[in-house]
C-alpha cells in the first residue's frame, strides 16, 4: 500500500497516578529520521521509543513529543539540608551585629535559600513506566499511519491519471512520428524542385536524405521504454512495501526518455506532445517526493 509520509497522530492515558500525552507528526525525509522530546527521566526509554516507531514507518522526518503529569507526588520527598541552614542563619546574624539592622529571620526566609530545601524523587520502575506509555504511543503511531495511508491513496489516484494521460500522448507520439518522415520526404522533394526550377532529381539522392533523417529522428527504443516505465510505476504502486525510491528511479528514468524524443524530433506537433510528457513527469516526481 502506498503510503505518504506526512501525517499526525496523538495519544493519552491516565494510569497509575500517571498521564502521559504522546504526539507524533512527520513530514517527507530521505531516510527515517527520528527526533524525540520528552522528560529528562524517560530517556532511558529513549532506544525503546525509537524501536517501536522504526518498525511501523521507513522513511520521513519524525517527530515525537511526549509530556508527562504526575497525578500524586507519593515517590518524591522533601529534604532539609541542616547544615547549610545553619550557615544561612550564622551569616544573618553576622550581618545583623556588625550593621545592628533589625532582626527579620524567619522561616520563609531560610526556606527560600538555595538549596536548604530539596526535592528527592525516588527512581521508578522502568518496566512498568514502559507499559504505560507505550500505549499512548502506540495510538499516535496508528493514528499517524492512517493518516498517512489514506494521503498515500490519494496520492496513488493522482499518480495513475497522470500515468493514463502520458500514455495517451505516448500513443499519440506513436502514431504521429511515421508521418513526420513522410512529411519531411515532400517537403525536402519540393524544396529542391523550388531551388532547381523542377530540375529532374535524383531519387536515391533524395531517398538517402530521408534515410539518414528517419534514423536520426527514430524515437522507437524511447517509446517502448516510455511505456515500460509507465507499466513499472502502476506495478510498482500495487506492491505492499515502501516504493518511493523506487518510484523516484523511474520517474528520472522517464524524464531522461522525454529529453532525448525532444532532442531527436522536428515536428512541432510531436515537441508540444512531448512538453506536456515532460510537464506531467515533473508533476508526478513532485508527488513521489511525499512517498514512503
Amino acid at each position: 500500500m502506498l503510503k505518504s509520509m506526512t501525517g499526525f497522530g496523538r495519544g493519552s492515558i491516565e494510569e497509575n497516578s500517571k498521564n502521559f500525552s504522546v504526539e507524533i507528526k512527520s513530514v517527507n525525509h530521505r531516510y527515517l529520521e527520528i527526533n524525540i522530546k520528552m522528560p529528562r527521566n524517560l530517556l532511558p526509554l529513549e532506544e525503546r521509543i525509537r524501536k517501536v516507531v522504526s518498525q511501523k514507518i521507513n522513511r520521513g522526518k519524525v517527530d515525537i513529543f511526549i509530556t508527562e503529569k504526575s497525578l500524586t507526588y507519593s515517590n518524591t520527598k522533601a529534604n532539609f539540608n541542616y547544615v547549610l541552614g545553619d550557615s544561612y542563619i550564622k551569616c544573618l546574624k553576622e550581618i545583623k551585629e556588625r550593621y545592628e539592622i533589625k532582626d527579620d529571620i524567619s522561616v520563609s526566609l531560610i526556606s527560600r535559600f538555595p538549596d536548604v530545601i530539596t526535592l528527592d524523587q525516588e527512581e521508578e520502575n522502568l518496566d512498568e513506566v514502559w507499559n504505560i506509555l507505550y500505549v499512548p504511543l502506540n495510538d499516535a503511531v496508528n493514528l499517524l499511519l492512517s493518516m498517512r495511508e489514506k494521503e498515500g491513496s490519494k496520492l496513488k489516484q493522482d499518480i495513475q491519471k497522470r500515468c493514463d494521460y502520458i500514455k495517451e500522448l505516448v500513443d499519440k507520439i506513436s502514431e504521429r512520428s511515421p508521418y513526420v518522415v513522410k512529411e519531411y520526404k515532400e517537403k525536402l522533394e519540393k524544396r529542391i524542385k523550388d531551388l532547381t526550377n523542377n530540375t529532374i532529381i535524383d531519387d536515391n539522392r533524395i531517398a538517402l536524405e530521408v534515410a539518414i533523417y528517419a534514423d536520426k529522428s527514430n524515437i522507437d527504443e524511447e517509446i517502448v521504454r516510455l511505456n515500460s516505465h509507465i507499466l513499472q510505476i502502476k506495478e510498482t504502486l500495487d506492491l505492499d512495501e515502501p516504493i518511493g525510491r523506487k518510484l523516484d528511479f523511474i520517474v528520472q528514468e522517464m524524464n531522461r526518455e522525454a529529453n532525448t524524443i525532444a532532442s531527436k524530433v522536428n515536428d512541432l506537433d510531436l515537441l508540444n506532445m512531448v512538453l506536456n510528457i515532460k510537464n506531467e513527469v515533473e508533476k508526478i516526481r513532485e508527488q513521489v517526493q511525499n512517498v514512503e
